[in-house]
């Protein structure tokens, strides 16, 4: 009788584990992510490689996608579910368009500390500040926000368009178009100022000017990006999303306490070189729950400098589109 009763104990526990909660622990919940191969999609690939995705039970697809307006078309149509970093003044054009089609779940803070954008010159090119970029040629990161602020930028140092040559760059082609001498100039992002910086082929003229010249203040945070769901997403799939938030809270708390072990994951995820990886400026990840309301503020008044340079078709609350789970 105990034999029998044993074996049926025995039987159970191993159905058990075989389709209990345990087992069903191994289906991962699928979110694809369009990834834009920069060092702001820092978060993303520290979340991937260190496991933290997995511990939420998620499997998240990369789509790789230059730029802001491929992210804003793919998550429109819903062929992602979210952004890894995506522009904001982009995002809030998508949202004017189609309300909550990029919800932001942490925003990227750039400064004069925090460096991602800056005006550079190749090396040779007589120019001591941004003023002296009258009559030269500009390559600028790509997507109409990155132009626009380029231009804000020069306009604010005495520099009107016809006073120099801009023309948008893929952002891979950005080191070797300075090697060639391509261009005099550049609006490029991290890491290929870094690159170039180490390879001798440019120097870096300013960084850090849409907090100094936008904003008015070098030291105040410039939320020009973010890690953005769609509505569609988080309405459909709530506890996924939710995970998924959790995953990337996970990340951003590791880059903000290991900065030097979290750069590694910029190999081979980004233009990132090994020779610059420890280097490379980091920027600041900030989770929407841990916005304080001078972050709204400074995040707002980006925004609100967008309409009135007509980047942005009408006024827009920032608030709305920052979720917090």
């Amino acid at each position: 009788m105990w034999r029998y009763r044993n074996g049926m104990i025995g039987g159970m526990i191993l159905l058990a584990a075989l389709f209990g909660p345990a087992g069903n622990a191994g289906a991962l919940d699928k979110v694809t992510v369009g990834v834009f191969p920069v060092s702001s999609s820092l978060p993303y690939f520290v979340a991937l490689e260190r496991g933290f995705f997995k511990e939420e039970n998620i499997e998240p697809t990369m789509v790789r996608l230059i730029g802001g307006p491929p992210n804003v078309a793919a998550m429109i149509s819903n062929q992602i579910d979210a952004s890894a970093v995506l522009v904001t003044i982009e995002g809030m054009n998508a949202d004017l368009k189609k309300p909550g089609v990029a919800m932001y779940i942490s925003l990227n803070s750039q400064n004069r500390t925090y460096q991602m954008e800056q005006f550079v010159v190749r090396t040779g090119y007589k120019a001591q500040s941004l003023k002296d970029l009258k009559g030269a040629r500009i390559m600028s990161a790509p997507g109409p926000a990155n132009v626009v602020m380029a231009r804000a930028v020069l306009a604010a140092n005495g520099l009107k368009e016809g006073d120099y040559s801009l023309d948008q760059l893929d952002m891979g082609q950005h080191v070797n178009a300075m090697k060639a001498g391509t261009f005099d100039a550049g609006y490029t992002l991290e890491p290929n100022a870094s690159v170039m910086r180490k390879m001798g082929i440019a120097r870096t003229l300013e960084s850090g000017v849409i907090a100094k010249y936008i904003l008015g203040d070098a030291n105040a945070n410039a939320y020009v990006g973010g890690c953005a769901l769609t509505s569609d997403f988080i309405a459909g799939r709530p506890d996924v999303a939710r995970r998924f938030a959790a995953a990337w809270d996970k990340a951003i708390d590791f880059i903000n306490h290991h900065p030097d072990e979290a750069r590694k994951h910029l190999l081979n995820n980004t233009f990132t070189p090994a020779d610059v990886v420890d280097t490379v400026p980091m920027i600041k990840y900030v989770s929407s729950k841990d916005l304080t309301a001078k972050d709204k503020a400074e995040f707002q008044k980006f925004i609100d400098f967008s309409v009135t340079t007509k980047i942005l078709s009408g006024p827009i609350d920032v608030t709305k589109y920052i979720k917090v789970f």
